[in-house]
């Protein structure tokens, strides 16, 4: 195959303690996945678990023990943290049944779903695409992917965002609405997942804006942290 210009990198992840690359084909996105957060977004109750998409190449892969760094996008005033647990899905398929959907998992990793949530708010109120929002450059930062033989996630692990050493987001992977099994059934009713695909699996409450200069520092149990620098 012969393309008109050289064709741009391919979209990848590390995968930690080793030389390999988690290469990425989609990114996909459960919005208001915890009830607190659900409440502070203004909904309530156990609704259907809907999805949006960033493009692969959104993703701003962190090394371990490394601090990476985002640039303040243009277009807003108001740039809002989301710390998430990421699914990286190994096994494709589609109408996947809850049961075994564990078994299309390859392995997890800490993400921050970056939101432009002014764009995001405007484009809710006229009835449009999510898209300037949340699918800009380097809008989805990343740590390492553990793969899911390696790593030890409990269901009730814990999960926080500190700012500046400030806590802001703080809750347990069990008070998901909708579990990882649940999601990747439901997130395949619409889509084929491929290898590949990264799910962001929604934020807890707390999210709230960073500046320039601030430090944010993500952590999942047994997933290790995630370190960021807004500059």
């Amino acid at each position: 195959m012969q393309f008109v210009f050289p064709a741009p990198p391919p979209a990848a992840v590390p995968v930690v303690g080793t030389c390999d690359f988690f290469p990425v084909h989609r990114i996909y996105c459960v919005g208001r996945n915890y009830v607190e957060h659900a409440q502070e977004m203004g909904a309530t109750g156990r609704e259907a678990p809907f999805f949006f998409m960033k493009p692969a190449d959104a993703v701003l892969p962190v090394p371990e023990d490394a601090v990476g760094q985002m640039r303040y996008p243009s277009q807003t005033g108001d740039l809002q943290h989301e710390i998430e647990l990421v699914i990286a899905i190994g096994k494709g398929g589609a109408d996947i049944d809850a049961d075994t959907a564990l078994q299309h998992v390859w392995g997890y990793a800490i993400g921050l779903d970056m939101t432009r949530r002014d764009l995001q708010g405007e484009a809710k109120k006229l009835g449009r695409p999510w898209c300037t929002g949340k699918g800009f450059d380097d809008s989805a930062p990343i740590g390492p992917i553990h793969p899911m033989s390696q790593c030890a996630l409990a269901a009730n692990a814990a999960i926080e965002l500190k700012v500046n050493g400030v806590t802001r987001q703080s809750s347990t992977l069990d008070k998901l609405i909708w579990s990882v099994p649940e999601v990747i059934a439901h997130c395949s009713k619409f889509y084929a997942l491929q290898a590949g695909d990264l799910i962001f699996t929604g934020t807890p409450a707390g999210v709230a804006a960073v500046v320039q200069g601030d430090i944010l520092e993500g952590e999942i149990a047994g997933l290790g942290q995630l370190s960021l620098r807004i500059v």
